[in-house]
C-alpha cells in the first residue's frame, strides 16, 4: 500500500515539478493555490470519506460476507459521486473566491484556470478511492500497485507534452492529471470485471447501494472529518502564504515543502492503511491478538522509516529544491527549511500510522 499511495500521490507532484521549471515563478504558485484548494476542497473529503471502506470492507470480507462488500463499495461510489456535483461548481468560480479574500490577481486568475482543468479527475477520484478500498480489503495488492506505477509511467510523458509541447502551458499539467486519473479507474474496473481473484466478491449493481445510504455516511463523515482536518491545515497555510511580501516566491516555496511532506506522509498513510486492513480482518475472523500485534509492527516500521527519511532530506537539502524549480532564488530558500521539514515528517508519519489502529495496542 505505500508504494501504491506513493504512485497515485506522485501523479500530482511530477506535474508540479514540471510547471516549476516554466520560466518565472508565477506558473508555479498559481498551480500550487489551485492544488492547494483542490485539496482542500476536494481530495481530501473523498479520501477521508472513502476510509470509512477500511472498517466496512474489511469486516465484511473477513466475515466472508462478499455481496456486502460489493454493496458497500457501491454505495460509496454512488455518495463520492455526488458530492462531487456541489464541489466542481465551487471549482468553476474559484478564481474570483480568490480575488474576493485578498489573494494577489495574477496567482488567483492562474489558479482559477488550473483548477477548473481538475475537475474530470476530482470524478474519477470518486471512483478510485471506493475501488482502492474495495481491492485493499482483499489484499489483492499487486494489480493495484501494477496499475498506479503503470499510470504514473504513461502520466510523465503526457504531462511532459502537454506543458511543453501544447499551447496549454501550466494548465496541460492538471488536464494530464485528469487523463491520468480515469485510465486508473479504467484499468481497475476492468481488472475487477475480468480476474478470477474478483470472482466471489464481484457484486452487479444493484439497488442495495442506495439503501443504508446513513449506515455509510455515519463512519464517513467522522473519517472526513479527521483527514480534513490535518488536510487543511496544511492547505490553508499555502493561501495565507499568498497575503504575504512577495506572494510568487513564498507560495511556490511553502508549496514544495508541503508538497514534499504530503508525498512523504503517503509512505506512514499506506503503512496505516495496510495495518488498518490486517485489524478489521483479523477483528472479524475473532482474533483481537492478532490485531493488536499487526498494530505493533506497523508503528516500528513507521518510526525506521521516518528516521530513515529525514537523514536523506538533510543530506540532499538543495536537491529538493531544485527538483521543483530552476529558480536559484527558490532552490536556497527550501534548503533553509528543510529541518523544518524533518520535524513534521516524523510528527506526521507516526500520527499517520496511529490514526484508525491506536485503540488497539
Amino acid at each position: 500500500m505505500v508504494a501504491v499511495s506513493l504512485s497515485q500521490y506522485a501523479v500530482q507532484v511530477s506535474s508540479n515539478m514540471m510547471v516549476g521549471h516554466l520560466p518565472g515563478v508565477l506558473p508555479l504558485s498559481s498551480a500550487a493555490i489551485a492544488t492547494s484548494l483542490a485539496s482542500v476542497t476536494g481530495f481530501s473529503l473523498l479520501i477521508g470519506m472513502a476510509s470509512a471502506l477500511e472498517t466496512l470492507c474489511g469486516q465484511a470480507y473477513g466475515a466472508k460476507q462478499y455481496h456486502t462488500l460489493g454493496v458497500y463499495t457501491y454505495r460509496a461510489i454512488v455518495t463520492l459521486l455526488v458530492v462531487c456535483i456541489p464541489l466542481s461548481l465551487i471549482w468553476v468560480f474559484m478564481g474570483k473566491i480568490l480575488v474576493l479574500i485578498g489573494q494577489d490577481p495574477l496567482i488567483s486568475h492562474g489558479a482559477g484556470r488550473y483548477i477548473v482543468w481538475l475537475i474530470p479527475g476530482l470524478f474519477a477520484n470518486a471512483v478510485i478511492q471506493p475501488i482502492t478500498k474495495f481491492l485493499q480489503s482483499q489484499s489483492l495488492i499487486m494489480p493495484m500497485l501494477l496499475t498506479s506505477v503503470g499510470t504514473l509511467a504513461l502520466h510523465i510523458p503526457l504531462c511532459w507534452l502537454m506543458v511543453f509541447k501544447t499551447s496549454l502551458g501550466y494548465t496541460g499539467a492538471a488536464l494530464s492529471i485528469s487523463i491520468s486519473y480515469w485510465l486508473n479507474v479504467i484499468v481497475l474496473v476492468a481488472y475487477i470485471m475480468l480476474s478470477s481473484s474478483c470472482k466471489q466478491t464481484r457484486t452487479p449493481p444493484t439497488i442495495e447501494a442506495f439503501k443504508g445510504l446513513d449506515e455509510f455516511l455515519r463512519l464517513a463523515l467522522p473519517s472526513a472529518l479527521m483527514i480534513c482536518l490535518e488536510w487543511w491545515s496544511f492547505e490553508l497555510l499555502i493561501l495565507m502564504s499568498g497575503l504575504l511580501h512577495n506572494p510568487e516566491l513564498q507560495t511556490s516555496v511553502l508549496s514544495i515543502c508541503l508538497t514534499s511532506i504530503t508525498l512523504l506522509f503517503t509512505i506512514p498513510y499506506g503503512l496505516g492503511a495496510g495495518g488498518s486492513t490486517r485489524v478489521a480482518n483479523e477483528l472479524g475472523a475473532g482474533n483481537p491478538e492478532g490485531a493488536r500485534a499487526a498494530v505493533c509492527v506497523v508503528v516500528s516500521v513507521a518510526v525506521t522509516e521516518a528516521l530513515i527519511v529525514c537523514g536523506i532530506l538533510l543530506a540532499s537539502r538543495r536537491l529538493l529544491g531544485q527538483a521543483y524549480s530552476s529558480e536559484e532564488e527558490v532552490i536556497s530558500f527550501v534548503a533553509k527549511m528543510v529541518p523544518w521539514v524533518c520535524i513534521t515528517v516524523v510528527t506526521d508519519g507516526l500520527q499517520g500510522v496511529l490514526s484508525g489502529n491506536i485503540f488497539y495496542i
